[in-house]
This record gives structure tokens, sequence and C-alpha cells, in this order.
């Protein structure tokens, strides 16, 4: 087997006369000069951290020596040498002045204070032990102090304001019920209909609870999911429309 010549090579199978497709022109926007002056007018105003024009300091005004220490403030008052000084401290040999004594009895003064001030009542307090421990009378709940009010057992200003208004609605609503009865626009719905449409809802209440129990543990499916669902919704329904006529015993229902 012979070898390859060295002349033979993959790139000799390209046509020597083919050439790269040309490139299509690159877009340029035709506010590109106005963008860039713009751009280049806002950036010169913020160049620098500082102002623009900013003075430079002089040669001259270098930092020198405590030129940066606090003076202290001038004394107002300047030191005299002749000024008169303090007396001086008594000397250990000095006596006082004898001889001086007071006129007033202060034995009778007090007993004159005692006899003529109010006297003091005693703190109200009670002994719950044989000990006697004892405790304040005035907090304990013992003392009927809230019963000799002038306002106890008085229905409060705010709830007989919202009993007159609670009956004045009711008023109206009971008036707005006997002329749309007067007019034909509503029924009230019997006894007998009531009872029957509530059993027959708490009916259907027990066929859908049954068929959701009856359900499979794992949802697996989009189908089993929205069924799942649907089968909430229409029991919460029930639920919302038994408690309506457990909990209301006149219904009114609009005529057709």
């Amino acid at each position: 087997m012979e070898p390859p010549c060295s002349s033979e090579s993959i790139y000799n199978l390209i046509p020597s006369d083919w050439k790269e497709p040309p490139q299509p022109p690159r877009y340029v926007s035709v506010f590109k000069a106005a963008v860039k002056e713009d751009m280049q007018k806002f950036k010169t105003a913020v160049k620098t951290m500082g102002p623009a024009k900013l003075e430079i300091p002089s040669p001259k005004d270098f930092l020198k020596k405590h030129s940066k220490e606090k003076t202290l403030p001038p004394t107002e008052k300047k030191f005299d040498r002749n000024e008169p000084r303090k007396p001086p401290v008594p000397l250990r040999t000095d006596h006082p002045v004898m001889g001086i004594q007071c006129e007033k009895n202060f034995i009778n003064t007090n007993a004159a204070d005692v006899i003529m001030a109010v006297a003091k009542k005693p703190k109200p307090v009670y002994v719950d032990r044989r000990t006697g421990d004892k405790h304040d009378l005035e907090t304990s709940g013992l003392v009927p102090k809230y019963i000799n009010k002038k306002d106890y057992g008085v229905t409060p200003e705010y709830i007989c304001k919202r009993n007159k208004e609670a009956k004045k609605a009711q008023e109206e609503y009971d008036n707005y019920i006997q002329e749309n009865l007067r007019k034909g626009a509503i029924k009230r719905v019997s006894d007998e209909e009531r009872e029957a449409v509530l059993q027959g809802l708490k009916k259907k209440w027990e066929e859908v609870h049954k068929e959701f129990q009856s359900l499979s543990v794992f949802i697996d499916s989009i189908s089993k999911k929205i069924h799942k669902q649907k089968l909430e919704e229409e029991m919460k329904q029930l639920e919302h429309d038994i408690g309506v006529f457990e909990k209301h015993k006149i219904i009114y229902i609009a005529n057709k």
C-alpha cells in the first residue's frame, strides 16, 4: 500500500472560486449622533466629585504646628493680689459664745400640737387567718361599694341607643314586607313547604356526602381532582342553604 500524497487534503475538495456570502449592512439608528451628544453633555456636567472649578490651595497656607489646638477663652476676671480674702478658720483655742438660751418650751409645744391634731383614722383591714395576716379591705371585694353607686343597675346609654336603632330598623323591615305582601310581589313560605325543602336539602347532602366518601384515596388525575372539587363546593352550598332554612323560621320568596 502506497503512502498518501502530501498534496492530497480535504481542503482541496472546496472549489477555488468559492467566496463567502456578503454580510448584510449593520443597522445604525438615525438618533445615534443625538444620543451620543446628550450622553457626553450630561456626563461632563458631573464628571468630578466636587465643583467644576476648585480653588487650588496656596503653598504658603501649609499646616503649621499647634494650629489645630483649641485655645482657652479669655478670663473675664483677672487675679488681684490685694483683694480681701475670706475670714480665717477658727483656732483651736477659740471658744464659742456661751450663755445664749431659747425661751421656747418644746415639751408644751409638742403636747399642744398632738392635742389639737385631727385623729388619724385607721386603715380598714381584714384578717383571714388566726395568725393575724392582715389585708386591705378596700380592694378585697368584701365592701359593697359598687351597688351604692347612682348608676348601678342602670342600662348604659349606648346600649339604649343601639336597641332603639335595632327596633327602628325592624319596624322599617316589617313595613317593607307588609307593603310587598299587599302588592303581591312576595309570598310567605308555609311551614310545611319549609320543612319539605329542608328535608330535601338534607337528603341531597347525604347523597353527595356518600359519593364524596366513595372517592379513591389517591387522586392521580385531573378529572378526579375536578370531580372532588365539584363535590366539595356542592356540599358547602348545601350546608349554607340548610343553615339558612334552620335559622329563619319565616321565609319570603319573590313571585315570578
